[in-house]
């Protein structure tokens, strides 16, 4: 947590709150995350599209959640990276005068804004979205955040990917725990298309399996992609010094190596689709990939961009003018785009940020890291424009003066989950570790679908990997019962490179060995099928 705005005083005007020791190490801590999830050491992979940094997240289990429901709809999430500042945003017209005091240098003056409502307003430079709002296309959710708000930005990012509450342990994506119970073999039998790619935003674990197994490729093109899906290989793994070093190097690419699954099938949705806007920013080269990849039929179902730089601590006002005109043109092109394609009625999206800003500014014409902020929703599935929740109190604070949370945004997900990507709502409840309230004003209706739970089989099978040295790794498991077992080693194409047994086993502690010494340094998965089932996990062979 940044130590340095943990102020207990309520609202001390021009108290300059400095991002101090703590809010470097945060910093650090965050960008040492991103370098290791894009070198695929961490879950989600990574390679290069157009220019643009993409991962693919092998989510089966997700995916074979969303195909169960019988829709083609897609959610696109847009990461407002730092934490923005919501009062800047959506402006409170209704408490202008306080909202003016608080911010003498940066507020945005009323005769600088285009009214939403009575109540609220957007700076003049967000003018882009005047038409989705007139066209009912856009609504803005007041005062999402979550109880006992986290005011660093590397531990509520993983909050808000995650899903857990601020006390519990972020280890695994809200999405990415569809993984296991739904598609258990997703390791060595992934899908044809990847149910959810992220755009930028390395380090985030939104998509992320309980068990991080997700690899990365960095590329230049989609040409260079076309060949990597071709060869099944980017980087030579055998031609590396003999040494710990080159182990090490060797392990980094083989890891590297595994992601090419989804390469062509994304070159050929890239290929079969062009854009029909012209955007202005990185985000909009972003929105225009995945503009690309839903008009060529990917059939991805999820997509996360992200827009950087609303970390605003210091002499705010032009960058996040910037910021907000990029966003309000590139999402209005976005949604253009589509509506040429003729997709825009299937394509919800909607903005997520860490935290808000405090509302007073600080002595550097900035705003510090603040609690609740608003999020903001687009497209024709909202049924027409509108707010959902209280307005924000600027007086009614918490104890250390920021605004007070009344939406908490893990009901925004299980909304969105289960009325626009219908998934069954025992399903929802189970991937956030809750039942959360599901906000009826954002009027998402799932019509005309049938959504279809996978059922469960009874078999809970207790394995993992024993790491004994470098040639040998024990494979170990628990039957609840006597049955049928086969248990091989494959690579990352499925292909089989060894079996360990063929046959039936009584009840109790079974284990395996795999020696290694014969394979190539790389990643490589076992698989056990038993009582119908098929468990896997994955193997690190380095020498």
């Amino acid at each position: 947590m940044c130590n340095s705005h943990n102020n207990k005083n309520k609202l001390h005007k021009g108290a300059a709150l400095e991002h101090g020791k703590a809010h470097e190490q945060d910093h650090n801590h965050w960008s040492r995350r991103s370098f290791l999830k894009n070198l695929g050491i961490i879950g989600g992979g990574a390679f290069m599209l157009g220019k643009i940094p993409v991962s693919a997240s092998v989510a089966p289990s997700l995916n074979m959640a969303l195909n169960n429901a019988n829709t083609d709809r897609v959610l696109v999430m847009i990461r407002l990276k730092g934490g923005n500042d919501g009062l800047n945003t959506i402006i409170p017209l209704y408490e202008f005068d306080t909202y003016a005091n608080f911010r003498p240098t940066i507020h945005v003056p009323e005769s600088q804004s285009w009214n939403l409502s009575n109540d609220f307003a957007m700076p003049n430079f967000t003018n882009s979205f005047q038409s989705l709002w007139g066209d009912g296309k856009m609504k803005v959710v007041h005062n999402v955040g979550y109880p006992e708000q986290n005011l660093s930005h590397f531990r509520s990012s993983d909050i808000w990917a995650s899903a857990v509450d601020s006390n519990q342990p972020a280890e695994s994506g809200f999405l990415g725990r569809y993984f296991g119970d739904l598609y258990p073999d997703y390791l060595t039998n992934p899908p044809v298309d990847p149910p959810a790619v992220q755009i930028g935003s390395i380090g985030n674990m939104t998509f992320s399996d309980p068990n991080n197994t997700s690899m990365g490729i960095a590329v230049s093109n989609p040409e260079q992609l076309f060949n990597i899906a071709q060869t099944g290989q980017l980087y030579d793994v055998t031609n590396v010094p003999d040494c710990y070093h080159g182990e090490q190097v060797g392990y980094i690419r083989a890891v590297a190596n595994t992601t090419f699954i989804y390469a062509e099938r994304i070159k050929e949705a890239f290929d079969a689709s062009s854009n029909s806007a012209t955007y202005q920013s990185n985000l909009g080269e972003q929105l225009g990939l995945v503009a690309r990849l839903i008009k060529g039929n990917l059939g991805a179902k999820v997509y996360m961009v992200s827009i950087d730089g609303f970390d605003t601590h210091a002499n705010q006002a032009q960058p996040h003018e910037t910021l907000l005109n990029n966003l309000s043109v590139d999402v209005k092109n976005f949604y253009d785009d589509l509506e040429a394609g003729g997709e825009a009625d299937r394509v919800l999206s909607m903005t997520i940020s860490e935290f808000g800003r405090r509302i007073e500014e600080n002595a550097s014409n900035g705003t510090d890291h603040g609690a609740a902020a608003p999020m903001m929703f687009f497209g024709s599935g909202l049924n027409g424009r509108g707010f959902v929740g209280e307005n924000p109190s600027l007086t009614d604070v918490d104890d250390i003066g920021n605004l007070n949370y009344h939406i908490d945004f893990r009901s925004v997900y299980a909304t969105v989950l289960e009325n626009w990507l219908c998934i069954d709502p025992d399903i929802v409840d189970t991937v956030l570790m809750n039942s959360f309230d599901r906000l009826e004003d954002l009027e998402l209706v799932c019509q005309d679908v049938t959504s279809t739970s996978v059922p469960a089989t009874s078999l809970e099978l207790q394995h993992h990997a024993i790491y004994k040295n470098r040639s040998e790794v024990i494979i170990r498991y628990k039957l609840p019962e006597t049955m049928s077992v086969k248990v091989e080693i494959m690579n990352v194409l499925g292909q089989p490179v060894a079996e360990l047994f063929n046959g039936t086993q009584m009840p109790g502690q079974h284990d395996l060995v795999f020696k290694n010494y014969h394979v190539a340094t790389g990643v490589y998965y076992y698989r056990i099928l038993a009582g119908g089932r098929v468990f896997s996990q994955p193997l690190q062979v380095a020498r």
